[in-house]
């Protein structure tokens, strides 16, 4: 059976380079008994992969079961496998079969195979490699004829590093392996999946199929997707209910797309890059303590620089040189204390108002410390700075647009 052939039979959309030679993988293993370790993202769709193996194989007409190893106990996963004998453990009313028994001589899905704790692991490994097992309470060895396929969205590598994972189970397991593309790098699949869900949920719900327009299509093919087709499909679903139009524009659209940003505050484009390397910050606060530090280090050099040019008239060509960046300029203007203008008299010494106290190089600037304050004053300077234009005032903090409509939205800010 052809390449093509199975993706209509499985309703698998695109044609991604990655995505065709894991199908391609997949077909020439299917007809062996050879297990295969499926890798990728949660919602790739590794399940479809198994059932295409399985299919494929000349045990088709023998049972298949999926079993996700993440969903079961750890204390009853070794009898949902091998099975138990009555009176094995609490609860243990009757015997029972486990899946190695009852699919004999079909295939086994084990999904999240990262999930099974190291005992279970062991079990498993003597099965793949003589075919035996033994039930739980039990000394009878029994024998089982079952192909495994294995899934996981997990480093096995790394689980293995950290004695989580069984390194002789691993490579028994990794016989041939299967790696599912993200969808994020399968951009170019993006909208004809979206048309093929779109179109299925407008048959559901007897209503017109959405569409998108093109500024819509750009954000769903940029969109990071860390659901996959899972969340893409959801998506769907969602607009084809709640969308109050048949075409769906980028301002509706970015309602439904969650914010994956790894940080909720806006942060100085210039600020955040060395040498092309973006500074990661631990959280949120971190960045605010930051901010206020820079913020009162700049006004106290500010001070120093006035008080030395009331002693030295000839010193305030000193603040020529005092340069902040652009979107910050106006905050630290803010932040100063008002001070005023110098009255120098025949002498050339200089003297204040009767009513003025001493200019003190060591007073205390009250500042706000409060973090959503600094956050909606960057903000609103931003959208003044570049006339309200979201797409260059979200360029400037250094967040995503989609971030930054969202901020408008919790502050309640009007452009």
């Amino acid at each position: 059976m052809d390449q093509q052939s199975i993706r209509n039979r499985f309703g698998i959309i695109g044609s991604s380079p990655g995505l065709s030679y894991a199908l391609d993988v997949a077909i020439q293993v299917a007809n062996t008994d050879l297990s295969v370790l499926i890798s990728g993202e949660s919602g790739v769709g590794k399940e479809v992969f198994s059932q295409i193996i399985h299919s494929l194989s000349a045990r088709k007409h023998n049972p298949f079961i999926a079993v996700n190893c993440g969903a079961i106990p750890e204390g009853t996963i070794d009898s949902e496998l091998f099975g138990h004998e009555k009176g094995s453990f609490t609860g243990a009313v009757d015997g029972r079969k486990g899946y190695f028994e009852t699919v004999n001589g079909g295939t086994i899905f084990l999904d999240e195979i990262g999930e099974m704790p190291l005992g279970t692991q062991a079990r498993l490994l003597r099965v793949l490699e003589t075919g035996e097992y033994i039930r739980v309470g039990s000394s009878k060895v029994q024998k089982t004829d079952v192909r495994v396929i294995a899934a996981t969205n997990k480093d096995l590598l790394e689980y293995i590093h950290n004695g989580k994972f069984r390194e002789d189970l691993y490579y028994r397991l990794n016989t041939v392996p299967i790696r599912v593309p993200a969808l994020r790098d399968r951009k170019e699949d993006i909208i004809l999946l979206f048309r093929k869900f779109a179109a299925d949920f407008a048959d559901r719900y007897k209503s017109p199929p959405v569409q998108l327009n093109e500024a819509a299509k750009n954000m769903l093919i940029n969109y990071s997707w860390p659901g996959n087709v899972r969340q893409l499909k959801n998506m769907a679903e969602q607009l084809s209910v709640l969308s109050r139009g048949k075409e769906v524009t980028s301002e509706e659209l970015i309602k439904y797309l969650p914010d994956n940003s790894r940080s909720r505050l806006p942060v100085l484009a210039s600020s955040g890059f060395k040498e092309g390397v973006q500074t990661e910050f631990a959280n949120e606060r971190e960045i605010l303590y930051k901010l206020f530090f820079d913020v009162k280090k700049d006004v106290t050099d500010l001070k120093r620089l006035l008080f030395e040019a009331i002693q030295n008239p000839a010193s305030l060509n000193n603040l020529n040189h005092y340069q902040t960046e652009p979107v910050m300029q106006e905050v630290y203007q803010n932040t100063l204390p008002s001070t005023q203008p110098v009255v120098w008299n025949n002498n050339g010494n200089n003297h204040r108002s009767e009513h003025e106290n001493e200019i003190n190089d060591h007073q205390e600037v009250e500042e706000s410390l409060s973090i959503m304050d600094a956050e909606k004053d960057l903000i609103v300077k931003a959208l003044k700075k570049h006339r309200g234009k979201r797409k260059d005032a979200s360029s400037d903090l250094g967040i995503s647009e989609r971030t930054l409509y969202r901020k408008l939205k919790e502050y309640n800010i009007n452009e």
